[in-house]
């Protein structure tokens, strides 16, 4: 495969998920939670642009990295606690709230398990097996962590203002679950991509 061919897929990706990061920053429903839920997408792309050429990605990684964009993306524009689909979903299935933060919880331990697996496959002695799969699912609590310390300290900084982007909907446990959520990703992206991954990791090399 030419050197062309490898950075096209990651250039369409980078350019629709800048699409989509301009239009969700069309009329956002709070400015300061779009910012903070964007922030993570703006990092990550410009971290990846400069890594690319000493640590390119598998496509598969590329992928799943592009749907965790949009996924922030989507939150920021709406909040998480009013992402339409999120609606949806509590109608058809009579909910008591909104659960498109915990789908999202969910894609932030399933996308960084196959980022952290892929790191330590490729950077350390670490084979496939038991060791790296609880290293990963630790590598993902870990990131799940900081992410909701991050928003204590936000909660902390701007009291009331961070409501919208904590989007508790009133739940004492929320912490609980994002962590829960973020834990069960991690394990069903390693039980179900591990050969996909592995595939495409032999095609890296």
């Amino acid at each position: 495969m030419s050197y062309d061919k490898r950075l096209l897929d990651p250039l369409i990706l980078l350019g629709l998920t800048a699409m989509a990061l301009v239009a969700s920053g069309i009329s956002p429903h709070d400015r300061a939670t779009w910012y903070l839920e964007v922030a993570p997408v703006v990092l990550a792309g410009a971290l990846l642009v400069a890594t690319y050429r000493r640590f390119p990605l598998t496509p598969l990684l590329y992928r799943l990295i592009f749907l965790h964009a949009l996924v922030l993306i989507l939150g920021g524009h709406y909040t998480y606690a009013r992402v339409p689909a999120g609606f949806w979903v509590q109608d058809w299935f009579d909910l008591a709230r909104n659960h498109y933060d915990r789908f999202a919880h969910f894609v932030q331990g399933f996308v960084p398990a196959v980022l952290a697996r892929e790191i330590l496959l490729r950077r350390t002695p670490l084979r496939p097996g038991g060791w790296l799969f609880f290293l990963v699912v630790c590598v993902c609590l870990a990131f799940s962590a900081t992410y909701e310390l991050g928003e204590w300290l936000a909660a902390v900084v701007a009291g009331s203002g961070a409501d919208e982007f904590l989007g508790t909907q009133g739940d004492v446990w929320d912490t609980q679950w994002d962590m829960f959520m973020a834990l069960v990703g991690a394990l069903v992206a390693q039980l179900v991509l591990r050969r996909a991954h592995d595939r495409e990791l032999a095609r890296q090399r």
